[in-house]
């Protein structure tokens, strides 16, 4: 029964079946054509055995598929399926993966040609938007010989479960452009530091590239060599991102929510703060605060952010910022850069709000980030050619002209915000905590 279940009939038996039917419909006026036609159902038939045999004679075919531990948020990811040939022969290879539900993949098709003893690998990539397990069907692989009368089919590796994190490729990525001193290649600007925010560390010699105005001229005249002042960045200041998981973050764009671009934000900006030996810490809320993870500078905390980060979920009230001001306020005693990221889709609906935030702003450095509607953004650029148009651009517009009077409302009570695609996100929010880290501010 098993072979039975693996035993496939290809198109090309069913096209000579077809031929040989044909030819019978049309021979009993012609005795030649009629014994030929036998002559060949026959010969079907045997080609048909043979083929069967050779196929499932044993189980000729090795094959997996290697999945990451988890995949990221957002990103491409790797799926790879390696298949090795033990047949004597050459075959033609259909993979087909049962990709989990959420990806809505139907046609997933690969094909390969194997010869004797060959080892191939498959390589596909999957995009999730949303975070959370994503079960993995079985590996499909249709065998068919030769002869290509008949295929086998394989069965391998039944759900498999691949949990969806937040974005650690984004993470790395831009971890990396940091240790090699290429953020500005991501769009982060250099900006120049000023004032006194340095710490002094040690006297070296100097070398190409130092800057000059940190020559050290008394240490110069005695060692009868360059020698400069090197200085480090003063460090553990606390930056805490409080992300709102309230309705105003359901929206989606490019099929991921303002929620998963925020968290993907949040994890990217607590690894560099970390890196630039600061302190990182996590503060998620609606109607009440769901997590409260203190700041801390130790690498392995952003493991912990991760974690805290990949269970988060929008909620439908209402979120309060009273509740969130109360809570910084009484339980963060020391003053800390506070990312908030929020949507505001009109001023009165941040006059609700203004007076929790100049609140919190007075015990703390307040950074408020919230979203530009790209969607309508296309349509203020678009050319208005119809009454229908018209009023459509009309209201986009209006809708714009609000979130630039938030921006003024905003740095009106002195609060420090920033208008963003969710997109260009991350690295808007990056740029605005080292422009703070340069300035002093922070």
């Amino acid at each position: 029964m098993k072979t039975l279940r693996s035993l496939y009939l290809s198109r090309r038996f069913f096209v000579l079946l077809g031929a040989i039917s044909a030819v019978f419909f049309i021979s009993h006026y012609y005795i030649l054509l009629y014994a030929g036609a036998k002559i060949s159902l026959i010969c079907l038939i045997a080609f048909l055995s043979i083929d069967i045999f050779i196929i499932f004679k044993k189980d000729k075919i090795r094959a997996e598929r290697k999945t990451p531990e988890k995949l990221s948020n957002g990103d491409d990811n790797f799926i790879q399926i390696r298949i090795e040939n033990k047949y004597p022969f050459t075959v033609n290879a259909v993979i087909t993966d049962e990709l989990p539900v959420k990806f809505q993949e139907r046609n997933f098709e690969k094909k390969l040609v194997l010869r004797s003893s060959e080892k191939a690998v498959a390589d596909y990539t999957v995009k999730p938007v949303k975070r959370g397990e994503y079960w993995f069907g079985a590996l499909n692989i249709f065998i068919f010989s030769p002869i290509g009368l008949v295929s086998k089919r394989y069965k391998i590796q039944n759900d498999i479960m691949v949990p969806v994190y937040p974005s650690f490729i984004q993470m790395r990525k831009y971890e990396l452009f940091a240790a090699s001193n290429r953020l500005d290649e991501l769009g982060i600007k250099k900006n120049r530091r000023i004032g006194h925010t340095l710490e002094f560390e040690h006297i070296k010699n100097y070398v190409k590239g130092d800057d000059y105005r940190t020559i050290n001229w008394k240490a110069t005249a005695r060692k009868n060599s360059i020698m400069v002042n090197l200085y480090q960045d003063e460090k553990s200041q606390q930056v805490y991102c409080a992300i709102d998981m309230g309705r105003v973050m359901q929206m989606s764009f490019e099929g991921m929510t303002l929620l998963d671009y925020a968290i993907n934000t949040s994890l990217v900006l607590s690894n560099i703060a970390v890196n630039k030996k600061d302190k990182a810490g996590i503060i998620t809320f609606s109607k009440e605060i769901h997590n409260l993870l203190p700041a801390e500078s130790k690498y392995t905390h952003i493991q912990k952010i991760l974690e805290v980060l990949y269970n988060q979920e929008t909620t439908f009230p209402e979120s309060s910022i009273e509740r969130l001001c109360a809570v910084l306020n009484h339980k963060i005693t020391q003053r800390s850069l506070v990312v908030l990221f929020t949507n505001f889709e009109s001023v009165s609906a941040l006059k609700r709000q203004m007076f929790y935030l100049r609140k919190l702003a007075q015990k703390h450095l307040l950074l408020v980030v919230f979203f530009e509607n790209t969607e309508l953004k296309k349509i203020t650029d678009s050319e208005a050619k119809n009454i229908t148009q018209i009023y459509n651009k009309t209201i986009a517009e209006k809708f714009a002209f609000e979130k630039r009077q938030i921006l003024i409302e905003l740095k009106r009570y002195g609060i420090l915000s920033i208008l963003s695609s969710p997109e260009e996100l991350s690295i808007n929010t990056i740029n605005k905590y080292l422009e703070l880290k340069t300035i002093g501010k922070l």
